[in-house]
């Protein structure tokens, strides 16, 4: 599968961002099939900070590729995304955060009674 992911660059606490296309499989920092734009976080002026060719990444998704979630939070911020679409991931996520907080505390429930007896 193709995804839309951030590739990273620079130095330790000095983070930059390519975003491109990848195959899924391929190592964070690995070969790319082509870059879309970049982000960079340390960039005081927002419009400065990311750069993104939009024309580009409306080629891919429609050709199928997945962004990932941080990519899909940048494309739904810029309007490339249907963000119904976000939405949903979203609260897919949230859902799922709950419900391991929820098993994370009936187990720490469960030693606890253990340690009692």
């Amino acid at each position: 599968m193709v995804r839309i992911r951030f590739k990273r660059f620079g130095r330790h606490k000095r983070a930059f961002f390519r975003l491109c296309v990848m195959d899924q499989r391929t190592r964070r920092d690995g070969r790319v099939i082509e870059e879309l734009g970049f982000y960079d976080p340390m960039e005081k002026d927002a419009a400065k900070g990311l750069q993104i060719k939009t024309d580009r990444i409306k080629h891919w998704l429609s050709v199928g590729a997945q962004p990932s979630e941080t990519a899909m939070d940048f494309l739904a911020k810029n309007g490339l995304v249907e963000t119904k679409d976000w939405e949903k991931t979203r609260e897919w996520h949230r859902k799922d955060v709950e419900k391991k907080k929820v098993a994370a505390a009936a187990a720490a429930a469960a030693g606890e009674g253990e340690k009692k007896e």
